[in-house]
């Protein structure tokens, strides 16, 4: 069952409750499986946005009234005649309405939805296996019905930034009425064991595809979830559009990353990625580690992060989990986007460290684990007590601590300051309470160590005193011999006027 969408688009990576099929070679898609009975639920939101279908899609004209007359149910008619009522029945769903207009052609919208639910019925029924002349027509009609042009965004109305995604309402698709079984026909058909991806590639072919996955910007988040259900089935299903399928995703993702920096289905294929990514055979395939370094990486560097990060934490945490040589890789890769300024985006990097910490082993530690704890110091010191307060928390972690002491004879050293200048001057009690803990955990793991950093920082702080003193005393000198000299000019003037 889908988990309900969070509102403002902030959603979690749905996790189904049973497995795909090992042939697949892929993880839980977040819908149940083809035998179960598939219900979306969603809350309703904001106000409705004319969406028209695009100039280049083989789109109906609205029908005139009376021409969608309801047709026979499957039930009634003879087995030897349900290809032909099938088709008719296509026929009838082909044609467009307008839905801002609630009043409008009613009745003939009620039809096309009743009939829409006939098709997915008997799809799923199973009771009859369609021709492929049926088939082509099929995904004719539900192309007719899905591809079309989205409507724009609010901010391109506006030309302002978009708005912050947890205090804006949703976008709700007008026509999502028959959308709805539009697409629920759709994945009917391929999960169906009727269908017959031999004859079914004909149709459900690479354009196809392409467009399924510009439809991922659609700003209706019941669409996303949908279009995300039904790709994860054809990229199970379709072994043959598999690396078609991964190499049209990483595009919209450099096209995200490196041009646009808005599109709202990134959270949804980086569920379909965290997916495959599970069923990646070892040794991992060097496209897939480049895809890592080239991609997953570089999507912590634009400013939306906070709605897709849940995504992004667990594919990444997933390839260092397959291959643990990859942590290094990850870690300094965090480290290179890490942020300067933002703090809601910095603990949400803290955050995804400690899952990645949690998965690497001693020596891939070891590699990275200097200018790691450059980056953890400072951010114990942070003045934001969020920041401060979360880095301090990665001594929660038994793992992470086990890391630490292990090599605390080089962690200590770096991060001994951060800890004294809490102590000494941070503001929250919260953070001075955690810090003086730590230290207290430091100074019984090892003494020795512990007086010695003590000892080198005492001596730091007395030298960087003394230079404080000197160049407050030199520029107190310069600032006598400025005023002698002035006072000694004005005498100079006084005796030779």
């Amino acid at each position: 069952m889908f988990k309900k969408i969070m509102k403002g688009g902030h959603r979690k990576p749905s996790k189904s409750e049973a497995n795909e099929p090992s042939s697949y070679g892929i993880g839980p898609p977040g819908r149940p499986g083809p035998g179960s009975n598939v219900v979306v639920s969603h809350a309703s939101r904001g106000a409705l946005v004319n969406s028209s279908p695009s100039p280049g899609a083989a789109t109906s004209p609205p029908p005139p009234m009376g021409s969608v007359e309801p047709l026979p149910l499957f039930r009634d008619v003879p087995v030897s005649e349900r290809q032909s009522l099938f088709l008719r029945k296509l026929q009838n769903c082909c044609f467009l309405f307008d839905f801002t207009d609630t009043i409008k052609n009613a009745r003939e919208k009620e039809i096309k939805r009743q009939t829409l639910l006939e098709l997915v019925d008997f799809i799923q029924s199973g009771s009859s296996k369609i021709s492929e002349s049926c088939q082509e027509e099929m995904i004719k009609m539900i192309s007719v019905n899905i591809f079309r042009c989205l409507p724009p965004a609010s901010h391109e109305n506006t030309g302002q930034e978009p708005a912050d995604p947890e205090e804006e309402e949703p976008y709700l698709e007008p026509s999502w009425p028959h959308l709805q079984l539009v697409y629920e026909l759709l994945l009917r058909y391929v999960v169906s064991t009727d269908t017959d991806t031999k004859v079914a590639k004909r149709y459900i072919d690479h354009s196809f595809v392409l467009k399924l996955l510009d439809l991922f910007d659609s700003e209706d988040p019941r669409e996303r979830e949908y279009l995300k259900t039904i790709l994860h089935r054809i990229y199970g299903k379709f072994m043959v559009h598999r690396p078609f399928i991964r190499k049209a995703i990483n595009n919209i993702f450099f096209r995200f990353i490196y041009e646009t920096e808005r599109h709202s289905g990134i959270g949804e294929l980086l569920e379909i990625l965290g997916s495959i990514i599970n069923g990646f055979a070892l040794p991992m395939k060097e496209e897939h580690k480049l895809f890592l370094i080239r991609v997953l990486i570089p999507l912590h560097k634009p400013k939306p992060i906070v709605v897709y990060h849940q995504q992004l934490s667990y594919c990444i945490v997933q390839f260092v989990e397959k291959d643990y040589k990859l942590a290094d890789t990850v870690i300094r890769g965090l480290l290179k986007y890490w942020p300067v300024t933002n703090c809601a985006k910095e603990n949400l990097f803290l955050g995804e460290l400690e899952e990645v910490l949690e998965a690497t082993q001693p020596v891939e530690f070891q590699r990275c684990m200097v200018p790691l704890f450059q980056q953890i110091g400072r951010c114990l010191t942070s003045s934001h007590f969020q920041v401060a307060e979360r880095a301090l928390f990665l001594w929660n972690n038994e793992h992470i601590v086990g890391l630490i002491a292990q090599n605390r004879s080089v962690i200590l050293p770096i991060i001994y300051p951060a800890l004294e200048k809490n102590i000494q001057s941070h503001w929250n009690q919260a953070v001075h309470g955690l810090t003086t803990n730590i230290k207290k955990m430091f100074m019984e793991m090892d003494p020795e160590l512990f007086e010695e950093c003590q000892r080198q920082y005492e001596e730091k702080q007395a030298k960087s005193k003394e230079v404080e003193e000197q160049r407050q005393y030199t520029w107190k000198r310069l600032a006598e011999v400025a005023v002698e000299r002035d006072g000694g000019g004005e005498e100079d003037h006084m005796i030779t006027s």
